[in-house]
């Protein structure tokens, strides 16, 4: 059954010499269109995290999925998986994600010239969450840029979109030296976990110098880890809890997981669970719900473009996208919830009258609220939320309804109350 809640996560190629394996098992996933536009050939050997032996020792059920194997879940179904996270929290192997560093005088100018934040606003350690866009004003992936205080931007994108990004990035900066801009790309080695969940900051903080309560959402730090040098641990994660995401030197991340792991908080969560998580998030997965035929004001991420920006515009597209915010477009990114059968990806959203307006992106029921949640795209009329549309789930018309997002509410840490 979990395996048809997974739209997909955020994962899929990625960078690296890490050693090659075959997964004992490669699975196709009900989302076929996102499986066809990332899926490995049968010839192509699977990659894997420096986690892979350790995923097996614990139980992990290994999967191929984009190119790698990835534990899909562990001996816990994917329903108690998911609700550990949520009362709890839970370690994910995220170490396929692209991590770079942004080196030069330049660095800022440069990232600014291939994405919609303004990086320039952010503070020392701060970073927030952006969009590569083409010419064209689609989205080519998102991303989390951090400008650190030691002289370089931290970047994370998706593993899906690894090759993409770097060759993007790689050929900006061909044209930024060429120009005499001092900016230089560092690709990183390092691993990636995320311990996500309402538990985190009392499991990580005995292994900290710094203290957690001063790390706030979207904040970073480069500290060590339970005695491990070189982890940058950074206030951010997929699945609306409380979390962090830790990049750790690649021959210490085993280490970490299993110190981690003497605490009876912690568990190891899978693919299966991160999907349900970020979907009841409300956040958007590359390649369902956001792609180079999107725009960011069709996706309703307008709140990602910097009021800097959209003055200046100087991001790729901005000249289609910057109109769009006050045109308003033709169609619009919504959520949904519904009850009944469950609502997948392509599923037709319809009218009241029975006519199509849209379709379903992610999709699936969600552990915490009994019922479906989902997310797609409808004609810009049908948006408010609130308004009654059907979705067409087995050739019959489900009534739903256009829902705020998140479906439950985020619970990232901002600051100490009171």
């Amino acid at each position: 059954m979990f395996l048809s809640m997974l739209a997909c996560c955020r994962s899929g190629t990625g960078i690296g010499n890490r050693a090659l394996r075959k997964s004992p098992q490669t699975v196709r996933l009900g989302t076929a269109a996102l499986q066809e536009r990332h899926a490995s050939t049968s010839e192509a050997p699977l990659k894997s995290t420096a986690l892979f032996d350790f995923h097996r020792e614990q139980g992990g059920k290994m999967v191929g999925f984009a190119g790698w194997s990835m534990p899909v879940q562990y001996k816990d179904s994917h329903i108690v998986s998911h609700m550990h996270t949520r009362e709890h929290c839970s370690i994910f192997d995220v170490s396929h994600m692209l991590q770079t560093k942004v080196h030069g005088k330049d660095r800022i100018k440069f990232m600014e010239s291939l994405i919609v934040a303004d990086v320039a606003e952010l503070k020392d350690n701060q970073g927030c969450l952006s969009l590569f866009t083409n010419e064209k004003g689609g989205i080519m992936d998102d991303l989390i840029v951090t400008k650190t205080d030691l002289g370089y931007l931290y970047v994370v994108s998706n593993a899906g979109c690894a090759d993409k990004d770097s060759a993007h990035m790689k050929a900006r900066l061909q044209e930024f030296k060429a120009a005499g801009h001092d900016v230089d790309l560092e690709f990183l080695e390092e691993s990636l976990i995320a311990l996500q969940g309402p538990s985190m900051a009392r499991v990580l903080q005995p292994g900290l110098t710094d203290d957690l309560s001063k790390l706030t959402f979207m904040t970073s730090v480069l500290t060590p880890v339970f005695g491990i040098q070189g982890c940058r641990v950074t206030r951010c994660g997929y699945t609306g809890e409380d979390g962090v995401e830790i990049s750790v030197p690649t021959g210490s991340v085993v280490a970490l997981a299993e110190k981690l792991l003497t605490n009876n908080e912690v568990k190891l969560a899978g693919l299966g669970a991160r999907d349900s998580l970020r979907l009841e998030a409300g956040l958007c997965l590359y390649g369902n719900d956001i792609d180079e035929t999107t725009t960011p004001v069709e996706a309703s991420l307008v709140w990602t473009i910097g009021k800097r920006r959209r003055q200046q515009r100087g991001f790729p597209g901005a000249d289609i996208v910057v109109p769009q915010i006050k045109a308003k477009t033709q169609r619009k990114r919504v959520g949904l919830v519904s009850t009944g059968p469950p609502v997948r990806q392509h599923t037709p959203i319809l009218a009241p009258d029975g006519r199509i307006i849209g379709e379903i992106t992610s999709g699936c029921p969600s552990p915490c609220l009994k019922n479906n949640v989902a997310m797609g795209y409808v004609e810009a009329g049908f948006s408010k939320v609130g308004t009654a549309v059907q979705v067409e789930v087995r050739k019959k018309a489900v009534p739903a309804v256009v829902s705020k997002m998140p479906f439950v509410p985020a619970k990232y840490y901002t600051g100490q109350k009171g």
